[in-house]
């Protein structure tokens, strides 16, 4: 389990809600996985992902498959076997897993390097391109899945494997004379080493994802130096990113902005707050802290989501949030989720796992179709869909989920991220535990003695939560949980006696002696309301969308017709809330009161001074947003008019 930096915690989730969908990533996405990294799924983008390892240790003739960095799809699956294998044993799995780390390890080299493209097309080019090649990107998800998979099963093959190839890396990159002095287009080799040094202790390995968020942006800026050797060009030079793409354009603890690449950016913040946690360096969490601000508070949808032009998969400016061209990786909400769970590692504050909780319900689980074997790489907010086959500024988004990608990132990242989703839940810090999800279950927790609690609720449907206390240690003890920032009244019980207790950065902290028997019990207000966004939202103007709790509820066609930009609020939600069991699932469904514009007979005119059109009252039928895209091919809407 992972801990954060804190006091150990184990978590057991088992309610209807997060239950169903681990079950089915595991169950079914995990198996469809593998058979999409073997080529074995017809009709589906082509992976060549295990082939190239088979071709790399010279078991099979052929060349490198697909791009130069494949090989972290199957990382990212292996670590969502292993944090499945943690809740839901499975020897089949296992043996399955075992046989594929035992084609990775083959490939290793006897340096310790790893890396299937360079080893099929020419060792002699490697570490030539640490900006474009994601030769670190490949490493850290390979230490990542190492790390998990041996916290898991206890087996080390990987893990040493992992071990070889860190060590490899720093004899080759870092500030001695003599080595690279670079680091890594694509972040993600800093949160592992973290993982790593927090398995073997061994400093090398937090001093090398030190050097690589210091040394990021520095002048002279190493990625220039090293196109300039190279004889190449700045891709993104002439458009509005520059090296800030990579979140190189400055030194970390300077910039200011959420900007390039939107995955890249939340692996690399990411990855500074577990070194700022580990160091203590002040100003490095600071510089987190200003980073946070610009992607959680300007750049950041109504859905977690983040990263709003296709143009390089990124940020663009303050407040620029469209529905309808967002590009809104997976990934790049997966990597929010990242974030801010280490930001609460620095410092236990609501917002961090309000951000959490919104784009785990909203962003992260609307790239992955209900039956677990189909995705999202975009998730948009708004979907004609003709306007993505005939629109050349929309073909990136996408009517319906994919079987697979060419570029296949998301879909095992989503899986190996609701298959560790205990690991979100809760952290333990001294004699306080604090709870950030909700999701039924039980908790264990090292709070100077061991604390057991059982979770009763029906989140997020319903807002009642009942905590049980099994076991507790000796002395006073705080107990903290979260009032979420969506929730405007709630009231908190302590056997059966109401308690009020401000909340102080989120969080209602109860400290007492406890012991086995004790019931907490806290009810969220939980109504369906509009909301609205920020004035300086342009896209947003005069329009509001549904939510429910941590929900984010749409419009579909399926439900209320088509011309869904025909289609406004009528006043006061008025909701009729209803559980639908039969429906998508079963969901919580919301009926409000709406107005859909006439057309009024203007038939082929185009312009006219006529008065605006007429409306007509009509029921306005909502379902949660992840869920949308499940019914067949339609329109989508978010945000409607008032």
């Amino acid at each position: 389990m992972a801990d954060y930096g804190g006091n150990q915690t184990a978590v057991r989730i088992g309610d209807r809600f997060w239950s169903a969908f681990r079950e089915t990533a595991a169950r079914e996405g995990i198996p469809y996985q593998w058979k999409a990294l073997n080529d074995a799924v017809p009709d589906a983008a082509p992976s060549g992902c295990m082939r190239n390892f088979r071709i790399a240790a010279g078991r099979e003739q052929g060349g490198h498959a697909g791009f130069v960095f494949q090989d972290s799809d199957a990382y990212k699956w292996l670590e969502g076997v292993a944090f499945s294998l943690r809740w839901r044993p499975d020897p089949a799995l296992e043996a399955v897993a075992d046989g594929a780390i035992a084609e990775i390890a083959a490939a290793q080299q006897p340096d310790g390097y790893l890396d299937t493209y360079y080893i099929i097309n020419g060792l002699d080019k490697r570490w030539t391109n640490l900006k474009d090649h994601h030769e670190l990107y490949c490493a850290g998800h390979m230490i990542e899945a190492a790390v998990a998979y041996y916290q898991a099963t206890g087996k080390r093959v990987l893990l040493d494997a992992a071990i070889r190839l860190a060590a490899h890396i720093d004899s080759v990159i870092g500030p001695e004379e003599g080595k690279i002095h670079g680091y890594p287009g694509h972040p993600v080799i800093e949160m592992a080493l973290m993982r790593l040094y927090g398995v073997t202790k061994d400093p090398m390995h937090l001093r090398l994802a030190k050097y690589f968020v210091d040394e990021r942006g520095k002048s002279p800026l190493f990625f220039e130096e090293e196109d300039r050797r190279q004889n190449r060009r700045n891709y993104w030079a002439d458009g509005p990113h520059g090296y800030a793409y990579y979140q190189a354009a400055q030194p970390v603890r300077e910039q200011k902005d959420a900007v390039g690449h939107s995955v890249r950016a939340m692996y690399l913040y990411s990855g500074m707050a577990d070194v700022a946690r580990e160091t203590g360096d002040e100003s490095l969490k600071e510089a987190c802290r200003t980073l946070w601000r610009s992607t959680a508070r300007r750049r950041m949808y109504v859905t977690g989501a983040v990263g709003s032009t296709e143009y390089g998969e990124a940020f663009s400016f303050d407040y620029d949030l469209p529905s309808d061209t967002v590009y809104g990786e997976t990934c790049a909400a997966i990597g929010l989720v990242f974030f801010a769970r280490r930001m609460l590692s620095l410092e236990t504050k609501g917002e961090y796992a309000d951000v959490m909780e919104r784009a785990l319900y909203n962003g992260v689980l609307s790239g992955m179709q209900l039956d677990g074997k189909r995705f999202f790489y975009v998730n948009p907010l708004e979907v004609v869909p003709e306007a993505c086959e005939k629109d050349p500024h929309k073909r990136h988004v996408k009517p319906e989920r994919q079987k697979w990608f060419g570029c296949a990132c998301c879909p095992p990242n989503l899986i190996r991220l609701l298959a560790s989703l205990e690991d979100y839940v809760c952290s333990a810090a001294g004699d306080a535990l604090y709870i950030h999800l909700y999701a039924g279950g039980e908790i264990r927790a090292d709070v100077g003695g061991t604390m057991a609690l059982s979770v009763e609720t029906d989140y997020p449907w319903d807002g009642a939560v009942r905590v049980c206390v099994a076991e507790a240690p000796a002395g006073e003890k705080t107990l903290a949980l979260r009032v979420p920032g969506w929730c405007r009244r709630w009231s908190l019980a302590v056997n059966g006696e109401i308690v009020t207790v401000a909340p102080e950065d989120g969080y209602v902290s109860l400290k007492r002696v406890w012991r086995a028997g004790d019931v907490v019990e806290l009810a969220l207000d939980m109504p369906a309301r509009y909301v609205r966004s920020a004035p300086k939202v342009r896209e947003n103007a005069g329009r509001v969308a549904l939510t429910r709790g941590p929900v984010v509820y749409c419009l579909e066609e399926a439900d209320n017709g088509a011309a869904l930009h025909m289609v406004r609020a009528g006043g006061a939600p008025r909701a009729e809330t209803a559980w639908r069991p039969d429906l998508l699932g079963g969901v919580v469904a919301i009926t409000t009161a709406g107005l859909r514009e006439k057309d009024d007979g203007w038939g082929e005119t185009l312009y006219d001074d006529r008065p605006a059109p007429a409306a007509e009252e009509t029921p306005l039928h909502w379902i949660p947003y992840y869920a949308w895209a499940n019914r067949g091919v339609g329109e989508m809407r978010v945000w409607i008019r008032e």
